[in-house]
């Protein structure tokens, strides 16, 4: 074994970039032949996955394993409840998770894994379809499958040809394949994508709505038209908006003033201590429904350069205010 001092010595750094850039020409090679094989199997493969039942439950032994728990993980982020199945652990009681109302999505480049071989038998009488992604379309795996997709590739990138590296991009390439075609058959909408990812970024946009960050009842600055102007600071003051609606009496906002509002005000030599709420506010203010996205009003912020937009019911009466500062406090910007 090298020290290190030794493999810092052979290190060649033109080698290094070499072969990664060879890594890449290798396996996007192999995917253009895979996309260029891609026929009825495929379909096939779509349509059994789609009219499953209960479960898709992938199986998968080294790294093919590792790639089957990443399909297994795209599959039910996509609308196809799908989870992953050690086979060793399938041979010792695990196998018991898995129903006739399944599909079993076996991956193997060999198809001769003996953890995935002996459960095949099993898997038959108990009447489970199979669908197998291997590389080798005439192997044990292969022959059981109800479905096969032909995942081979012409040589690993590995310099010695054993590691698996584009076999397993391969495998990796046509899951996605599965998943990107089920999604679109079942009209699966980013919406969808939201309810499986609530705690991302995706999630906070599409799942809160303004009546998840909206300030209500007290909380909600607002005076009335005829307020003098020290009334108005005080209620802005008190709020901590930087901003005051100006409500009729019935309670529809007729105007807004803001923090900004009054430093123009004050360069344009105006006087403000003379003047009531009415004639200080800038009229028509920015409004959205309570059941809006809470990204919507960020969008509303962000293409009127305001920082805070009031929030109406069906009967445009005030009920509520939104600050920039709520739609960061819940990760929505």
């Amino acid at each position: 074994m090298l020290t290190a001092s030794a493999a810092a010595t052979a290190f060649d750094a033109d080698q290094a970039l070499r072969l990664g850039r060879e890594t890449f020409e290798i396996e996007a090679h192999a995917l253009s032949d895979l996309a260029a094989r891609l026929d009825d199997a495929f379909v096939q493969a779509v349509q059994l996955l789609l009219g499953v039942r209960a479960r898709v439950v992938v199986m998968g032994m080294g790294k093919s394993g590792h790639v089957g728990r990443k399909i297994a993980a795209t599959l039910a982020s996509t609308g196809t409840p799908a989870f992953f199945v050690h086979p060793a652990e399938a041979s010792h009681g695990d196998l018991g998770m898995v129903t006739p109302q399944d599909v079993v999505l076996a991956i193997s480049n060999s198809g001769e894994s003996h953890e995935l071989t002996v459960l095949l038998p099993v898997l038959k009488r108990q009447g489970v379809p199979l669908l197998a992604l291997t590389g080798k379309p005439q192997s044990t795996l292969a022959r059981h499958a109800d479905v096969v997709l032909d995942c081979s590739v012409t040589r690993e990138a590995c310099p010695l040809n054993l590691a698996p590296t584009t076999s397993t991009t391969a495998q990796l390439a046509m899951g996605d394949a599965l998943a990107v075609a089920l999604l679109d058959a079942r009209g699966f909408r980013a919406e969808d994508f939201a309810r499986s990812h609530p705690g991302g970024a995706l999630g906070r946009r599409l799942l809160t709505h303004v009546r998840d960050v909206m300030r209500t009842g007290d909380d909600v600055p607002r005076v009335a038209p005829q307020a003098d102007f020290s009334t108005l600071m005080r209620e802005m003051s008190a709020k901590c908006v930087g901003a005051a609606a100006i409500v009729d009496a019935a309670g529809h906002p007729i105007g807004i003033f803001t923090d900004g509002d009054l430093r123009r005000r004050i360069e344009s030599g105006a006087d403000v201590r003379a003047m009531d709420a009415q004639a200080l506010m800038h009229a028509h203010p920015r409004t959205l429904a309570a059941d809006a996205l809470a990204a919507d009003a960020a969008l509303v912020m962000e293409r009127h350069a305001i920082t805070s937009v009031l929030v109406t019911d069906a009967a445009g009466v005030l009920v509520g205010i939104v600050h920039i500062g709520d739609l960061m406090r819940a990760k929505v910007i």
